[in-house]
């Protein structure tokens, strides 16, 4: 009985080496959106002040939003015939996000909040060549859908700052 590996068994029509290079791009793509949805969790759980209401509800709904993405990117990293990172330490390594330790002033949070959304365009868009360049459309497809989605929601961060 012949020895075969899982990833030899995906015949999606996309080369070893650019389905190898794809994940390891959404890895990159999946610390950043992980990290952004504990920052994000962390300032629902911490936020204070006079827009307190306003700002845990809007923060509820983006780490929601979030945890959605990150299981999209994960399983699409699977699709691929990969494994997923899935720990702090494998999400540190690859991410660009700042974390920060103790809590923020409610506007602090929404400029680290924006800069975070932001981050997370900048890393899709530099991975977006890289699955166009293998044909994966669903990738592609995945990282178009994923920019919008965070240039709207810095964007309306942004609209909260004077």
């Amino acid at each position: 009985m012949s020895t075969v590996t899982r990833k030899s068994l995906v015949n999606t029509g996309i080369k070893e080496s650019d389905r190898k290079a794809v994940a390891e791009g959404l890895a990159i793509v999946l610390a950043d959106s992980y990290t952004l949805y504990l920052k994000t969790l962390n300032f629902h759980w911490n936020v204070t002040g006079p827009m307190f209401g306003q700002l845990h509800k809007l923060f509820e709904e983006e780490y929601r939003e979030l945890a959605e993405a990150v299981d999209m990117i994960a399983e699409r990293i699977r699709a691929l015939g990969y494994p997923a990172p899935a720990s702090y330490a494998e999400f540190a390594k690859r991410t660009s996000i700042q974390e920060h330790n103790g809590v923020l002033s409610s506007e602090e949070m929404i400029r680290s909040l924006v800069e975070g959304h932001e981050t997370v365009v900048r890393t899709c868009r530099e991975m977006l060549p890289t699955a166009e360049k293998a044909g994966d459309q669903a990738t592609a497809e995945i990282l178009t859908e994923r920019m919008a989605n965070h240039e709207k929601t810095a964007w309306m961060l942004r609209s909260h700052l004077t």
